[in-house]
């Protein structure tokens, strides 16, 4: 049986004419969905009887298990249960402009990153819409709070299901179920050129951030695999060609790597790659992992770096840090679950 949570609007309207009802039902199930959040069909009091029967015939209104939820100052880490048994993180970071939700979107990671907790275990499968819609819902119900931001990068590479991940960000967008803003949405992905070609027809104002994390092919292929399939210039004409269509400014994101990408000739590099492109560059400190043998750049290092980006004129910044101490980098709260089992 599927899961409700993995339909649009649009395709409930569809489901409600193949069965020879009015496409408005789905509306009104889409504002019992994710306005009033009920927990069975039975709650949806201005639906007949014999089409809530059929509703439960058709589809489920599933859930996620909670296997564990630590949290540290503004952030808490949920690793949760799916009904094959595989897990999932999600990551909520409190903010001053508000709360911000880091959903996954696979169980696992093909692209192999070389300093990535994710990578380490593979993909398994991709998550289903429901299963990425469900993250959103139940940390909201959990903490009890309203999420104003989602950002698509947690565990897996987002491009690499597009088709859910797209359903999903409909589902967050449509006016009569969550209804948050397409600009409070941030898509990630580490640079699959022919998925930013057919992201930038979406249609949405979703905003585009690439982890780049080199300035140069060399360097860029010994710390991410696609490098290799799509190198940086196609990855570079890519967005240009998105920034052209869409008017939309894109994030370059760029993890210091102590002694590995974080010298002054990276940043000079990196200056003359974006020189003229309406972007910024979002520095991230490196969150240590056990198993990886990349250390966090020195805070000189991360000024001294972000100095020749602004002297160039490139608009960067700094991301605050979160969770150190809750295992919040991608992956590693669930390869530290995997351990202990």
């Amino acid at each position: 049986m599927k899961s409700i949570y993995n339909y649009t609007l649009e395709e409930l309207e569809s489901y409600f004419l193949n069965i020879g009802e009015k496409k408005f039902k789905a509306t009104q199930v889409f504002e019992w969905l994710y306005r009033k959040r009920v927990q069975s069909f039975d709650e949806m009091s201005n639906i007949k009887k014999d089409v809530i029967d059929r509703l439960k015939e058709d589809f489920e209104l599933n859930t996620l298990e909670l296997l564990e939820h630590k949290s540290d100052i503004d952030v808490h880490k949920f690793l949760f249960r799916l009904t094959d048994n595989e897990k999932i993180e999600a990551v909520l970071m409190n903010h001053d402009y508000g709360n911000s939700i880091c959903v996954s979107t696979q169980v696992g990671c093909n692209m192999g990153c070389s300093f990535c907790e994710s990578g380490r275990l593979k993909k398994i499968r991709n998550l289903e819409t429901s299963e990425i819609v469900l993250q959103f819902l139940l940390v909201e119900k959990l903490l009890g709070i309203k999420i104003t931001h989602v950002v698509i990068m947690g565990i897996g590479e987002p491009f690499d299901n597009y088709d859910n991940v797209m359903n999903f960000i409909d589902i967050l967008n449509t006016g009569k179920g969550i209804d948050l803003g397409a600009r409070h949405i941030t898509l990630s992905t580490c640079g699959i050129v022919p998925k930013i070609k057919e992201f930038a027809e979406f249609g949405k104002q979703v905003n585009l951030a690439i982890s780049l994390h080199a300035p140069n092919n060399t360097l860029r292929n010994k710390l991410m695999n696609i490098n290799k399939a799509y190198p940086i210039e196609q990855v570079i004409d890519a967005i240009k060609e998105y920034i052209n269509k869409t008017n939309r400014r894109v994030t370059f994101e760029y993890i210091l790597l102590k002694g590995v990408n974080d010298t002054k000739e990276c940043a000079l590099e990196l200056s003359k790659l974006l020189k003229g492109m309406n972007c910024y560059v979002n520095l991230i400190p490196y969150n240590e992992t056990s198993h990886i043998e990349y250390k966090k750049s020195s805070q000189e290092d991360i000024m001294n770096f972000y100095d020749i980006l602004k002297k160039n004129n490139i608009g960067v910044t700094i991301r605050r840090e979160f969770g150190s101490k809750v295992n919040a980098a991608c992956g590693q709260l669930r390869s530290k679950y995997e351990e202990v089992k």
